[in-house]
């Protein structure tokens, strides 16, 4: 109608329908506020309790899906810990590897060093030689094994029963160097007056024997340390032998078994063998094997470092060339034996303790014989050899000897 006011488009309108009372509104949010109180403490419950039979602490529940990530990064976490602890083994496995790479190539230069000594020592043995033959194509003599049978002037007895026992003499003992490479020589000095009696006595005995080895050198018991250093040097220049061995001329021997226990040892470097011992060192002036340098093994009472007895010893052949290259730094001690086993501290040796090799007398080792088990040297501890050699000997060679077929059945 004209004149009338319009009705703006904003005004909000009147709803339709009835209006719903507020008792009813109140009994809807009272029924709501129950239902809902109802159903969260069902939840709790069961949350909590799944939790109390896990061990869990009670805390408010966590969502699965936070639950499966918290597992993934579990999960994660250990395979890179697995995977960092394998790396570690596997580093300290490499530094392992490489140490021991070190070590073996240390040994390997150390036997090369020693190969070159040998190489050395017969390169200046043919110039020597060269020079005084006026010959070039001199060389060594190969053997498998040099034994010197230490001796002295007053031991004509002593090596007249070891001929006649276990040593071999004329053809057969050239035979036994021949046919076995084993090469055996009295080994002995000269007197103090060179040229004298007893310098004349033994040339006429060596004439007959041809078995003696004569050292440069002035015969003498506190002489032993020189005399053993010398004898490998020298056996060294005229022998390339696979081994060299020492034994005095009170001591019974079995050639054959010596033969099969150092080739057992034939190919590995640097072998030292013999009945290990470490007796006191005695401070005492006066004593038999009394040590001037008792000091040096620190106090009173203390015994010597590991060292084979010296009635009977033998070295590979790299140990000989270090003696003979290194002989005029070698210390020497008042004891032979000791003095060879100082010698070998500090180097890379195979100490071999080798008990075949000290057997006793009779019955001792008859009865080892008896049972298989022969021995490769025997001798009385208290003589410090076989008591009156040159007497009892025979008895020995005869109650413990290997037979004398054995060394030519040798497995060399």
């Amino acid at each position: 109608m004209p004149g009338a006011p319009r009705q703006l488009d904003n005004e909000p309108k009147k709803m339709r329908g009835k209006a719903v009372s507020g008792k009813a509104i109140f009994v809807l949010c009272l029924t709501s506020f129950l239902a809902g109180s109802l159903f969260t403490s069902r939840t709790w419950t069961s949350h909590t309790g799944t939790s109390h039979n896990k061990n869990h602490p009670t805390g408010p529940p966590i969502p699965k899906l936070a639950s499966n990530k918290l597992g993934e990064v579990a999960r994660g976490f250990d395979h890179k810990r697995r995977m960092a602890q394998g790396k570690a083994d596997d580093i300290m496995g490499e530094v392992s590897k490489t140490h021991q790479a070190i070590q073996s190539l240390e040994k390997s230069i150390l036997s090369l060093e020693m190969e070159l000594a040998v190489a050395r020592i017969s390169q200046n043995t043919v110039g020597r030689h060269s020079m005084e033959k006026t010959s070039s194509n001199h060389t060594l003599q190969k053997a498998f094994v040099v034994i010197g049978i230490n001796t002295a002037f007053s031991s004509r007895k002593r090596r007249d029963s070891v001929r006649e026992t276990w040593m071999p003499t004329g053809e057969k003992l050239k035979k036994l160097e021949k046919e076995k490479g084993i090469v055996i020589r009295f080994v002995i000095g000269h007197s103090a007056t060179a040229g004298g009696v007893l310098d004349k006595a033994l040339d006429k005995e060596e004439a007959e024997y041809k078995d003696f080895l004569r050292l440069k050198h002035v015969e003498g018991y506190h002489q032993l340390s020189t005399k053993t250093r010398l004898y490998f040097s020298t056996a060294v220049s005229i022998w390339d032998a696979e081994f060299y061995v020492k034994v005095d001329d009170d001591v019974h021997l079995n050639l054959g078994t010596l033969a099969s226990t150092l080739a057992k040892y034939r190919s590995k470097p640097r072998i030292y063998i013999g009945c290990m011992k470490s007796g006191p060192v005695l401070s005492q002036k006066g004593m038999k094997y009394h040590e001037p340098e008792y000091w040096k093994f620190g106090d009173s009472g203390n015994r010597y470092f590991r060292h084979a007895t010296g009635q009977i010893y033998g070295i590979s052949k790299d140990l000989a060339a270090y003696i003979s290259i290194n002989s005029p730094i070698l210390h020497r001690y008042a004891n032979e034996d000791v003095s060879l086993g100082s010698w070998f501290i500090g180097l890379e040796v195979e100490h071999v303790d080798d008990r075949s090799m000290c057997c006793g007398t009779p019955p001792d080792c008859e009865w080892k014989t008896q049972a298989g088990n022969i021995c490769v040297a025997s001798f009385d501890w208290s003589c410090s050899g076989v008591c009156k050699s040159a007497e009892r000997m025979k008895y020995v060679h005869d109650s413990c000897g290997e037979g004398d077929g054995a060394i030519w059945k040798a497995d060399i």
